[in-house]
């Protein structure tokens, strides 16, 4: 056991280092959600170099390097946070570590300075510190753009390594700008070429259908502004384009800026009155978790982020608790998984925990599937196969 501890301790304290080589390792005694539709009440997984190789019922077949005792614990892919701003900076390091300890393994940063985010992506990779995996965008602007120079802002990306751009603004209110769109699809049809993938930040029915036009295969964000009618969310559903929840944003937050039991929105500012943009108070507070459902039934793909920047844990809890009375725990867990990761572009690797798959795998104490509340108590993380956190 000491030795087992001591082992532990050095992975955790050499990430700080080095980068951390893929560990063969077995879970044993877990439930295991896939996140395919599938629960396994007691099984076990196998993991060698960073990768699922088997996910079986009761013991496994072949085992395969240290083993892990989940002791009832259950196993479930590592979370995706499909947009959520992130950079480099003086507090990286804490930052980053607090994503894994609520479960993060996958960031897609929400935009920024591309610079920056390679800067933070690199820090990982080298070990520099500990934290998910990220992937870095590169920021665009339509107003400031005409097409030929958009066009030449994604070749400029792309020539970096990013393969996604941050949100792209369109207007809501009254709606995009003819303007807008055109630069829009110079950036879409030169992304193809450039094989870069275009996300939209369109929150109104009128700039998600005018982005889904133009043929942008990803959206940040849900409407926000109106309901979105049933024929507009099967626009979208037809259309092929992925979108992402937000679902708590304009609902009241409590306890992430201070304890006085006072709502506020999620920039600290009292709730209702500091959201704006034309939108009477505190209506965006609905609009997003129906849109939500109604995106959902409609059969698009739903993915999930939170788009903040607060401690992780508190945001993973603001987001959970406000989709939750709009979608099942099933629902809400393919939601996180398949669905997001889809989105991300990483459906090969990520989302279920299946063999040929990366190992990101998370154990918590306690069943989701009784409640959302214990999707945030993260005990162990492993990234790739290696053990990043361990809170046992």
């Amino acid at each position: 056991m000491k030795r087992h501890t001591f082992t532990m301790f050095a992975w955790l304290t050499l990430g700080a280092l080095a980068p951390l080589s893929a560990q063969d390792l077995t879970i044993t005694n877990a439930r295991i959600i896939v996140a395919n539709g599938t629960v396994i009440e007691r099984g076990s997984i196998v993991v060698r170099a960073g990768k699922i190789v088997s996910v079986t019922p009761g013991g496994p077949t072949a085992a395969s390097g240290a083993t892990i005792d989940a002791k009832g614990m259950t196993a479930m892919p590592g979370f995706i946070d499909a947009h959520r701003h992130i950079n480099t900076g003086p507090s990286e390091k804490a930052q980053m570590q607090s994503l894994l300890e609520a479960g993060y393994t996958t960031i897609l940063s929400g935009g920024g300075p591309a610079e920056g985010n390679i800067t933070l992506r690199d820090h990982i990779e080298k070990g520099l510190i500990n934290g998910p995996r990220i992937i870095p965008s590169g920021s665009l602007r339509l107003n400031n753009n005409t097409p030929e120079t958009a066009r030449a802002e994604i070749r400029k990306m792309a020539e970096m390594g990013i393969k996604f751009t941050g949100e792209i603004g369109l207007t809501p209110v009254p709606g995009p700008t003819e303007k807008e769109l055109e630069v829009l699809r110079a950036v879409v049809d030169e992304a193809k070429k450039a094989r870069v993938m275009v996300q939209v930040h369109a929150v109104s029915s009128r700039a998600m259908v005018a982005a889904i036009d133009a043929g942008v295969p990803l959206l940040v964000h849900l409407p926000n502004k109106d309901w979105m009618s049933k024929e507009d969310a099967k626009k979208l559903a037809a259309s092929g384009t992925k979108i992402l929840g937000t679902v708590g944003f304009g609902t009241p937050v409590f306890g992430v800026f201070a304890d006085d039991n006072l709502p506020r929105f999620r920039d600290g500012k009292p709730w209702p009155e500091s959201i704006v943009d034309g939108v009477r108070l505190g209506e965006e507070a609905g609009y997003m978790p129906v849109n939500a459902r109604t995106a959902w039934d409609a059969g698009a793909i739903l993915g999930y982020c939170t788009d903040t920047t607060y401690d992780p844990k508190a945001g993973l809890e603001h987001e959970l608790k406000t989709i939750n009375p709009m979608f099942s725990m099933q629902d809400i867990i393919k939601m996180m998984g398949p669905n997001t990761a889809s989105y991300i572009q990483m459906s090969d690797q990520l989302g279920t925990l299946e063999p040929g798959k990366l190992a990101d795998i998370i154990l918590l104490e306690g069943n989701p599937l009784e409640g959302y509340w214990n999707m945030l108590k993260t005990k162990l993380v492993l990234k790739g196969g290696v053990i990043v956190v361990d809170k046992r």
